[in-house]
C-alpha cells in the first residue's frame, strides 16, 4: 500500500466517522402554530405556498433529508433565518409600516431572482416562479401597500 493510498483510506474513515457522529446533533425541525396567515387572493396564496412557505411560515414541509446531518443543519438554519426575515404565519403581528417594507423587499428579491433561492428551486422545481407568478406577486404587493 502506497503512502497516498493509506492517507486516502484514513481520510475516508475519518469522514465516515464524522458523518456517523454528526447524526447525533439534531437541529429542531419545528412548525409552531400559525398565529395569523397573510391575506391574499387564492392564486397569490397558491404561489406563496408553492414557493415561499417552506422557509417563510410555520407550515414547513420537512423533507426526508432534513433528518440527515449535515444537510439537516443547513435546512434548519435556512428555515430559521427565513422565518426571522419574513414569516407569513405571523403576518398580523407586523405593524402596517413593517408589512409594507416586507412586501417591498419581497417583490424586489423576487424581481432580482434572489427568491426563491436557486438551490431550493433545484430540489423543488415547482417553486420556480414564472413571469405570471412574479406579476401576480407584484400586483398583490402593490394593491396591499
Amino acid at each position: 500500500m502506497t503512502g497516498f493510498t493509506r492517507w486516502f483510506k484514513r481520510l475516508g474513515l475519518a469522514l465516515a466517522g464524522f458523518l456517523v457522529v454528526a447524526q447525533l446533533v439534531r437541529p429542531a425541525r419545528t412548525n409552531p402554530p400559525v398565529e395569523s396567515d397573510v391575506e391574499a387572493a387564492p392564486e397569490v396564496k397558491a404561489v406563496l405556498r408553492r414557493a415561499c412557505y417552506d422557509c417563510h411560515s410555520h407550515e414547513t414541509v420537512w423533507p426526508w433529508y432534513a433528518r440527515v446531518a449535515p444537510v439537516s443543519w443547513l435546512l434548519a438554519h435556512d428555515v430559521n433565518e427565513g422565518r426571522r426575515e419574513l414569516n407569513y404565519s405571523r403576518w398580523a403581528t407586523y405593524d402596517p409600516r413593517n408589512r409594507v417594507k416586507k412586501l417591498r423587499e419581497t417583490v424586489e428579491e423576487v424581481r432580482e431572482g434572489e427568491m426563491p433561492p436557486w438551490y431550493y428551486v433545484l430540489l423543488h422545481p415547482d417553486a420556480r416562479l414564472s413571469d405570471a407568478d412574479r406579476a401576480r406577486l407584484d400586483a398583490w404587493a402593490a394593491a396591499t401597500r
